[in-house]
């Protein structure tokens, strides 16, 4: 079997082909004790190294979607004593990492892989990924703030904010937000630059992935 060296190094470590390229651009990949080089290809029994250690051919990539409760971070490292999703999740799956993460105070739909390829397409935005999201605010919605995000956009620290805003129902408390970027916290900081304060943000779709019916704090298998 032969394949590109960036490609087999994505699938065995769990990162992205560009994560792969740059390992072997700044010398930490060695095929056959040989430093390796951009575009090598790894031919089935090759002995590759990263950074002095072995490459186990044992990967196998798992796609798991999350339906995070809040209170929770989004990420490996705790944050003074507030708990990671790690604290939810199965020990046999702590090895992947999150795709699109939710802050402490926001709940719903994030996906667990460790294909690194995957990730990068789900969460570049040349892909537009569209996401949406269930968001209440603490008072009522002007017409002039909606056409404002609507039409125009927010301008933030980081740039404009673009989403796209529908009625969840009869007030205008409760929206129905999609956005295709992925800032942080940008929806909570658009709307906090017009004087609101999102009370509940909760994630429901994600590119082609909806949440469906999955309980708060479970696990569900997906397809790439």
């Amino acid at each position: 079997m032969s394949e590109r060296l960036n490609k087999y190094l994505a699938f065995q470590l769990g990162i992205s082909r560009r994560e792969a390229d740059s390992l072997i651009e700044h010398g930490h990949v060695y095929s056959n004790a040989t430093k390796a080089v951009l575009g090598g290809r790894y031919e089935e029994g090759d002995m590759v190294a990263v950074k002095g250690k072995p490459v186990e051919n044992d990967a196998v990539f798992t796609y798991l979607m999350l339906n995070k409760p809040i209170g929770y971070v989004s990420s490996r490292r705790q944050q003074g004593d507030i708990p990671t999703i790690y604290s939810i999740i199965p020990n046999k799956y702590h090895h992947l990492k999150p795709v699109g993460r939710l802050d402490k105070n926001s709940s719903g739909l994030i996906i667990l892989t460790n294909d690194g390829d995957f990730a990068y397409n789900m969460t570049h935005p040349k892909f537009y990924k569209v996401k949406t999201y269930e968001v209440s605010l603490d008072h009522e919605l002007a017409p002039l703030h909606h056409q404002m995000i609507n039409d125009h956009g927010i301008t933030l620290d980081d740039g404009l904010s673009k989403l796209t805003l529908e009625k969840a129902g009869d007030s205008s408390l409760d929206w129905i937000v999609t956005m295709s970027e992925g800032r942080n916290r940008q929806i909570r900081r658009t709307f906090d630059a017009l004087g609101y304060n999102v009370t509940k943000l909760h994630r429901t779709h994600f590119g082609n992935y909806a949440l469906g019916d999955l309980a708060e704090g479970k696990l569900a298998s997906i397809k790439p």
